[in-house]
């Protein structure tokens, strides 16, 4: 599945599923409450509609994971990028509305599907219509929707907090991934804005996180497509990460670098407009072995710790005295294979500071 879908294809699917999983687990639940408040009743008390356990544990979860998925698509490839401005709780609110309306939709249908099958029958039937109207008119179906607004509720709230946290994070807290520290070995590139401080003061700091929101934006999505991993922001930095298969797929790590300096070119004509500058960047490459682990008690992190990214925080420092946009260890470079898509400039040995051993360093260009 790895070499069929895409990096984002493959994000978008892990982000639709929990909807799915979320939306089970709660039609399970009701099926339970429901079958523990009718017992041997074959029919609802409320609207005389048939009952029968069975076919209800078997259509209730099948339609709620259908919905539950239907839901997570439409979220995560459409509905999710017209509310980014507003805040957590109206985003929530206005977005369970929307959702609520297609559901009650798409449950007529499953209403008027069950009742087919319930009574052999077509659609033409009277009867069909009749229940259908019966269960729309009674509390049963507001319970129906109550209940389903909660589990909207949770669905959207997991992918908040899931997106605020970072690409597999919540995954990884719920799974116990890291929760006993692993050693991995990864690259990492440190990406740090040119003369940052001094568009900051020129622009006043609110238009400059203004921008930063924008260049982030920009940012993204060629990190995504070539499999990179968010690390941290820190201030106008950003660490992206990659496992070390990744990174080295198809120079991934490399190839990123450059879809980021095409992702600004892009949007010149924006970045002139509103802030009357196109920020440019620089960055600094390389791979080793990091301890990954939960940390914290009050608020808890997955992090990583090791020599790799002190060293790269380094590398990346010296691109302005190589004048160079892009610097890459010498061990990072003897993993990848570039010599037939980029120009490769040796730079020599470096010390870097805080290090006696001497690394090597090298810059590229594309071909």
């Amino acid at each position: 599945m790895g070499q069929i879908l895409t990096p984002i294809a493959r994000i978008n699917i892990s982000r639709i599923v929990p909807f799915g999983l979320i939306w089970l687990f709660f039609s399970i639940v009701y099926v339970l409450l429901e079958r523990g408040l009718l017992g041997n009743l074959t029919f609802y008390p409320s609207t005389g509609n048939p009952y029968h356990f069975a076919s209800s544990a078997f259509v209730t979860p099948a339609t709620a994971l259908i919905l539950g998925l239907s839901t997570g698509t439409i979220e995560i490839l459409f509905l999710n990028k017209l509310f980014l401005r507003m805040n957590l709780f109206r985003k929530i609110v206005f977005k369970a509305l929307i959702y609520l309306a297609i559901n009650i939709s798409i449950l007529l249908i499953f209403t008027i599907v069950f009742h087919l099958f319930e009574l052999k029958t077509n659609i033409f039937n009277r009867m069909v219509w009749h229940y259908t109207g019966l269960f729309f008119q009674n509390f049963a179906f507001w319970s129906v929707e109550i209940y389903l607004a909660a589990i909207i509720g949770v669905s959207l709230f997991y992918t908040e907090i899931s997106d605020n946290l970072g690409q597999g994070v919540l995954n990884n807290f719920f799974t116990g991934k890291y929760h006993k520290p692993l050693e991995e070995e990864r690259i990492f590139m440190f990406l740090d804005m040119k003369s940052s401080t001094t568009i900051a003061e020129t622009m006043g700091h609110f238009r400059y996180f203004e921008m930063l929101k924008e260049y982030y934006s920009d940012l993204t999505s060629p990190i995504i497509k070539h499999s990179g991993e968010i690390y941290q922001y820190v201030g106008d930095e950003i660490v992206v990460s990659w496992k070390l298969r990744n990174g080295l797929h198809n120079n991934n790590c490399i190839h990123c670098f450059f879809a980021l300096k095409s992702a600004i070119r892009t949007h010149i004509r924006k970045y002139n407009d509103l802030f009357g500058i196109v920020p440019e960047f620089k960055a600094g490459l390389h791979s080793g072995k990091v301890i990954t682990g939960e940390i914290g008690v009050v608020k808890k992190e997955i992090i990583f710790t090791g020599d790799v990214l002190n060293t790269t925080a380094r590398i990346q420092g010296l691109c302005k005295t190589y004048e160079s946009d892009i610097l890459i260890s010498g061990r990072l470079m003897s993993q990848l294979n570039l010599s037939s898509q980029f120009r490769i400039q040796a730079l020599g040995e470096n010390t870097l500071r805080g290090r006696e051993e001497k690394i090597t360093l090298f810059s590229v260009l594309p071909l």
